[in-house]
Formats: C-alpha cells, sequence, structure tokens
C-alpha cells in the first residue's frame, strides 16, 4: 500500500477550532490519521502518544489502517522535530494524515484556518486561509480561500467526544480543502 497526502493544519486564535479542525479534515478525507505536533495544544484522547510511539516504535494498528475512519495520536509532549521521522513512515501507509501543527515548522504544506469574528476582532490580511463562520456573526473573509459553515453544537459534540458526525455540511465543506494547493 503506497501512503497519501500529509497536510498541516494550524489554527489562529480559536482553541476549540484548533483541536477540531484537523478533525474535520480528517473526516472530510475518509480513512485518515491526524497526528498531534502541538505539543501546547489540548490533548486528544487516545490509547497511546506520539511521544510513546515515537521513543517505543509503532505498533501494526498505528501503521496500517485497521479500518475506514479517524485515528489520532495525540502528542504527549514530543516535540514537532522529533517526531517527523515517524510522520513520515506512517504516512506511507495511511490514505491520508493531518498534522495538528503548533508554532513549530513542519516541513508540510499547512492550511491556515481563521475565524470570521465580525468588529475589531476580525481577521485582516490577504493571504489564504480557511475562514471559519462564526454562529451569529456575518463577517466576510480578508482573503481567498473556502468559508467553513459554522459547525453547529452537534458536530463539535461529536468530534469532541471521539465520534463522526452524521450527516454535516461542515465537515463536507472541509472535502475541499483537500483538493487545494497549500504550501
Amino acid at each position: 500500500m503506497s501512503g497519501g497526502q500529509v497536510i498541516g493544519v494550524r489554527t489562529f486564535g480559536d482553541d476549540l477550532l484548533g483541536a477540531i479542525a484537523p478533525l474535520g479534515l480528517a473526516v472530510a478525507a475518509g480513512t485518515a490519521l491526524v497526528v498531534d505536533l502541538d505539543a501546547d495544544g489540548p490533548s486528544y484522547p487516545a490509547e497511546r502518544t506520539l511521544a510513546q510511539v515515537v521513543a517505543e516504535g509503532p505498533r501494526r494498528a498505528e501503521l496500517v489502517p485497521e479500518r475506514s475512519g479517524v485515528a489520532v495520536l495525540p502528542n504527549g509532549g514530543v516535540r514537532a522535530f522529533e517526531a517527523l521521522e515517524m510522520v513520515e513512515m506512517l504516512a506511507r501507509s495511511w490514505p491520508a494524515v493531518v498534522v495538528r501543527a503548533g508554532s513549530e515548522p513542519v516541513p508540510y504544506p499547512v492550511v491556515p484556518v481563521r475565524p470570521l469574528w465580525p468588529g475589531f476582532m476580525a481577521p485582516g490580511g490577504s493571504r489564504p486561509a480557511v475562514w471559519q463562520r462564526v454562529a451569529g456573526a456575518a463577517a466576510d473573509p480578508p482573503g481567498p480561500g473556502p468559508v467553513l459553515p459554522a459547525p453547529g453544537r452537534r458536530v463539535v459534540t461529536a468530534l469532541l467526544r471521539g465520534r463522526r458526525p452524521v450527516r454535516s455540511a461542515w465537515v463536507r465543506a472541509w472535502r475541499r480543502v483537500w483538493e487545494l494547493p497549500w504550501r
């Protein structure tokens, strides 16, 4: 089996969005592995962490998807540069790998995700990004890129509980992100 695409997600200005955006992109891919390279972000629940996989080596279930859907490797305290070789190894057999990128640089295309806050909190700049609509706000994006609908409570709750959201316009909107060229 040949590996798939590796793409990073870096979220600005919203910790909740920082936790669910990589999951939304992964769910949109169908079968994907989320690798958390953000040691400072909220921890995803899972049996083993990326730090353990780096220290002890991967198990077969981590190397090869056993079923369709999304698997997650939470950070566990490892720095991004210490885990890049492992990400490369995992990417050889997963159809898609989504890296939650923190402040450290990563050698993969990174999708910036920015909430569309209204008023003086509105994002500036004209660089391409994924723009996340915020419930109750109708701000326009300042730059190019897909605009996601607000995810809704049901979607957020499902993702935070480790479940796939059912019939989600928010997840469907993430599919387009896989098709765009990111740097």
